[in-house]
């Protein structure tokens, strides 16, 4: 399976892998993994690419609605587990306990918590990596350039304005799908 990835994601669509290719191979078991800018629905297949390219296991959270029938089977299948949004459930806290519980376990967020264009980022990525002490791993979904940057580990501080200013940085520049929602 990851031979076809490959020759999807390298031969027909072209793209590249930069940074911290080898995150998967060093021990990192446990990561919280922010994937910006989220733009379009091409974010997921290209997302879903990338792990099977670096044989890394990513599970991801969505939307309930998204898994529903007919679909909701296959968004297990990938690693998916369904968030009812707008219910009072501490998420955080549940992830959190996710985390816990697994000796291996990457969670891939988007912290727009949307595809339109937003001012500021959710923050539930951010408290879930310092509730579960786990780092976060920062990668570009970059359509204009067709590649994947992503970061060394990154361990929040009791910073969290220094922190956000940090992440912010490394997508400086970078551009989704849907320019205009970059």
């Amino acid at each position: 399976m990851q031979c076809l990835a490959k020759f999807i994601y390298y031969k027909l669509l072209r793209w590249k892998v930069v940074g911290n290719i080898s995150f998967s191979k060093h021990d990192i078991k446990k990561a919280v993994i922010i994937a910006v800018p989220h733009t379009s629905w091409h974010d997921f297949y290209i997302a879903v690419l990338l792990r099977s390219v670096l044989g890394v296991k990513v599970n991801f959270v969505g939307k309930k609605s998204l898994f529903k029938f007919p679909f909701g089977w296959f968004f297990r299948a990938l690693g998916g587990s369904p968030v009812n949004r707008y219910s009072n459930e501490n998420k955080v806290e549940r992830i959190a306990e996710i985390f816990e519980k697994k000796d291996e376990y990457r969670i891939a967020m988007a912290p727009e918590g949307t595809r339109k264009k937003v001012k500021e980022w959710r923050t539930g990525f951010y408290y879930i990596a310092k509730k579960a002490k786990v780092p976060i791993i920062m990668f570009t979904l970059d359509f204009e350039n067709k590649q994947n940057k992503i970061s060394e580990p990154f361990y929040p501080t009791n910073d969290s304005k220094a922190d956000f200013k940090f992440m912010e940085s490394f997508y400086k520049g970078v551009r989704g799908k849907v320019v205009e929602y970059s």
